[in-house]
């Protein structure tokens, strides 16, 4: 589903180079839940980033279903992550003024919510449970609760590909158990592929996809040639 092949990623500050991303090559099936774990600035927040097409790399090539990522006009770009792509951050990225309800509805605003897809948000806080919570505001939300709603928002559209950028890193231990535990049940009924970008790895299972990133290139290129296989 996802080739990454020889992927680079230069940020330039002033008069120096940052070399977040050094050559990564690997595929990640449809389906598979990954890890992309190691330390802080190691690139697992550019490879995300590109992956989900906010970011631009500076070489290599990125494919997702036969589509190279830089053939894409910004429409397609933007479509991409509208149509496919749910986003999960660390920071929720909730609007305070809005209820748990609204703020999952936000990216149909423009367009107009239907009654069918508010039925359908509902619905979706029902499953990752707070069907009590839909008029509750972020201020009157606890934090697994706030990243629960984000999760509801990423979901609702039913995303070919969901991407999660430390999403328990503002969270206890017993919440970020709970988050991963409703991941794991909504990749498992919905097949989505999920990618989750962590510097902890506890949350780890047999038959996970890991990816190593330590300085911008992976540690275990063993990763690469199995998914090839």
């Amino acid at each position: 589903m996802i080739h990454i092949r020889k992927v680079t990623k230069i940020h330039r500050r002033s008069q120096t180079e940052v070399h977040a991303l050094r050559g990564v090559t690997c595929d990640i099936p449809k389906g598979a839940f990954t890890f992309v774990v190691g330390p802080s600035g190691s690139g697992k927040s550019t490879l995300l980033h590109l992956i989900g097409a906010l970011d631009e790399p500076t070489g290599g090539e990125i494919t997702i279903d036969g589509r190279r990522l830089a053939e894409l006009t910004v429409k397609q770009r933007d479509e991409y992550r509208r149509d496919q792509v749910g986003f999960v951050f660390q920071s929720f990225n909730l609007l305070k003024n809005l209820n748990a309800l609204d703020n999952v509805l936000v990216p149909y605003m423009p367009a107009g919510i239907t009654e069918e897809k508010r039925n359908q948000a509902v619905e979706m806080l029902k499953e990752v449970g707070l069907g009590d919570r839909l008029k509750h505001r972020p201020s009157q939300l606890s934090g697994g609760e706030q990243q629960r709603v984000a999760i509801g928002r990423a979901l609702l559209k039913r995303p070919m590909l969901v991407l999660a950028d430390e999403p328990t890193g503002e969270l206890d231990s017993g919440t970020g158990a709970e988050i991963y535990a409703y991941l794991r049940r909504l990749h498992q009924e919905h097949g989505t592929t999920v990618i989750v970008v962590t510097h902890d790895q506890q949350y780890i299972s047999d038959g996970d996809l890991v990816l190593k990133l330590r300085d911008g290139r992976f540690e275990n290129p063993a990763a690469e040639s199995k998914n090839k296989n």
